[in-house]
């Protein structure tokens, strides 16, 4: 009877091992499968980028360099930089230009404060230091708090 009972014991150990693996199989998959639906779910996000109407988009791509500002004067200027390449050594025009533009808008707009963007700076250094365009078309905002801020003029 010793070895029956020992076979007995030992087929019910073996399945309850069998049933605790069962469970923490389980529990696994249970912890899977809101991980898998989350990944499924359509985020904030994507769902206002996905209802934008054409109209919107539009809207928003008219303001892209501006942060809604409260235009007090708007003004389009095309600066002459000719005298940089005559007054100034080669190493040193792109800087000229660049204080000749703040000053002519300062000048002009009748402003203390004067801030450019990063594309006029670009297309000032475009050619690098020696070389920097003759004139410039420029775009000049002014805000209620006098300051001017300078943007391309964009193309007509």
């Amino acid at each position: 009877m010793s070895e029956s009972e020992t076979k007995e014991e030992q087929v019910p150990e073996e399945e309850e091992e069998n049933v605790e693996e069962e469970a923490e199989a389980t529990t696994e998959a249970q912890v899977e499968e809101p991980a898998t639906t989350e990944e499924a779910e359509i985020t904030p996000a994507e769902t206002e980028t996905a209802e934008t109407t054409p109209a919107a988009q539009e809207e928003e791509a008219a303001g892209e360099g501006e942060e809604e500002i409260e235009v007090v004067e708007e003004k389009i200027y095309t600066i002459p930089l000719r005298h940089v390449h005559v007054v100034t050594p080669r190493g040193k025009r792109a800087p000229r230009a660049v204080r000749d533009v703040r000053d002519f808008v300062a000048r002009h707009m009748k402003a203390e404060e004067v801030a450019m963007s990063n594309e006029v700076n670009n297309a000032l250094w475009s050619r690098s230091i020696n070389k920097p365009p003759r004139k410039i078309t420029v775009r000049a905002v002014k805000d209620k708090e006098g300051k001017v801020i300078v943007y391309p003029a964009k193309a007509a």
